[in-house]
This record gives structure tokens, sequence and C-alpha cells, in this order.
């Protein structure tokens, strides 16, 4: 099976080119090789590559930045996924995309399944849910998988950050009042091709199990870091002045991994414990 990783060069793609690599021929893109908001070069390059699978890894994904970068968001987390569908659909292969919890407003107390109704309210969350509705429409039948709270080796995330400011003796003041799923890229990585090869179609939320606040993930990490005498500080979101709103919930319920008794990623805590090892 050829693969197609388009966004290669993301924390997320990496992981993805190693996970495809061990038993399949793996291509990547980055930006520099395909613009997914050219729709003529998007289709120019899947007709030279013919994979059988694309896997889109490509978007915006800093939200304070994209609150501030309306369009650029929307074209590339909207326009750029639904020309890469088109694209895929063209040429008969299958396309995976990858959404995110912040499609939901997170209102809701109890954890989102993927029935539940979106109601985004940041610029990111918006523009992914355009995404989504534009993979739909662009091809016949796309595997769209909604995660959250990504962390992994190859790029800037919430662990890392904590753990380099807790080494560097920073005040570690960590929001109390958002829950969500963190999930880790590898785990993600290595499911989706298990996903892939499975013909597994539709949407699912894919995330690694449990919940948790942003403030108790940081004292985790820094107790499995093995770091002494550092104080984490709980505190609410309104103490912070950001630009983009966060969801008090984003927590994603699995649920149709579950009634399809597929097996389920492992805790966020173990796969946080093996993270950190690896850091």
């Amino acid at each position: 099976m050829k693969v197609l990783i388009v966004g290669n060069l993301g924390m997320l793609g990496m992981d993805l080119m190693e996970a495809f690599a061990a038993n399949h021929q793996v291509v990547g893109v980055d930006r520099e090789e395909m613009d997914i908001t050219d729709a003529s070069r998007c289709a120019r390059s899947l007709e030279e590559i013919r994979p059988d699978v694309v896997i889109n890894a490509a978007a915006l994904t800093n939200v304070d930045y994209c609150e501030d970068h309306e369009e650029e968001t929307f074209l590339i987390n909207g326009e750029g996924a639904g020309n890469l569908a088109l694209a895929t659909a063209a040429i008969g292969s299958e396309f995976v995309h990858y959404s995110t919890d912040y499609v939901f407003d997170g209102l809701k107390e109890e954890p989102y399944h993927e029935h539940d109704r979106p109601n985004p309210r940041s610029v990111y969350g918006m523009s992914k849910l355009r995404g989504e509705e534009l993979v739909r429409s662009g091809h016949p039948d796309p595997l769209i998988l909604r995660t959250s709270w990504l962390f992994g080796l190859h790029g800037k995330n919430f662990i890392r950050t904590i753990l380099d400011a807790a080494r560097a003796g920073a005040q570690l003041r960590v929001v109390d009042d958002q829950k969500g799923s963190p999930t880790y890229s590898r785990d993600l990585a290595a499911r989706t091709v298990r996903m892939a090869r499975s013909k597994c179609r539709g949407l699912y939320h894919l995330t690694n199990l449990g919940s948790c606040t942003w403030y108790e993930l940081g004292v985790q990490a820094v107790k499995w870091a093995g770091l002494t005498g550092v104080e984490v500080i709980p505190v609410a979101t309104a103490e912070y002045r950001r630009p983009a709103p966060r969801p008090a919930n984003s927590v994603l319920d699995n649920a149709r991994l579950r009634l399809e008794g597929m097996p389920m990623m492992r805790s966020w805590q173990a796969a946080a414990q093996e993270y950190i090892r690896l850091l």
C-alpha cells in the first residue's frame, strides 16, 4: 500500500511517517511540496504520486494565532482540507482526515460522543468543522478522526512546555477548569495505521483513555519527570486573557470504537509516562 502523508513535518505527521513505513511505501509532503490551498496544484501532485491512501495531517493548530488570522485559518483548515478530499476522490484513493475537540463549545458536562452536535466558539474550531464538512462533500467515504490535547516527541506541546518551565525555575500557574483527554501522537499514528488497514470509514473520536484538567496534567508531568520541590498552582481560565476561547469540557467519548468492539487506546497516564521517559 502506497501512503501519502500530507503535513509530514508536523508532530503527528512525523509519527505517521514512522508508523506507516514499517509495512508500507510512504511518501511525505509538507507545504513546500504541496500547498493544499491551491486546488489545481493539489490535484496535479496526487496524479503524479498516485497513492492508495492519503492522510491529511496538515493544519493550523495554534488556536490564538488562528483567532487573529481568520482568513488564513479557514483557507488551510477548511478549503485546503476540501481541496485535498476532492483531489483524492478524483484518483479513487482512500482519505483520512483529522479534526478536533474544539468543534464543541465545552458546555456539556459529560464527554462528547460522535453524534453530539458541534458548536465551535473559536475561529480554529469553526475552521476545523468547516474542514469536516468539505471533506464529507468532497470525498465519497472518508475516515475522519477527532482527537484532542496532542503531545509528542516532534513538536511543541503542553507537557514539554511545563517541564521546561519547571526546570528553569519558573512559577507554574496552570488552569484547573478546562478538562480534556491528553493524546499521544505516537499512539494516534499507530491506531490510524490499524484503522486504515481495517477500512474504517466515517467519523470516530480517537483519544487516549481518561481525562484530566491542564493543572492535573501539569502536576503529574512534574512528578513523573522526577522534579522535586516544584509547585504547580491551580488558577481559573478567567485569570488568563487569551485571544481564543477554550472549551471548559472537551473530553471526547470514543463511543464508536466501543460500540464496534474495537480496542480502546491505552490510558493517557500510561502514554504520558512513556513520553516523559523518552524525553
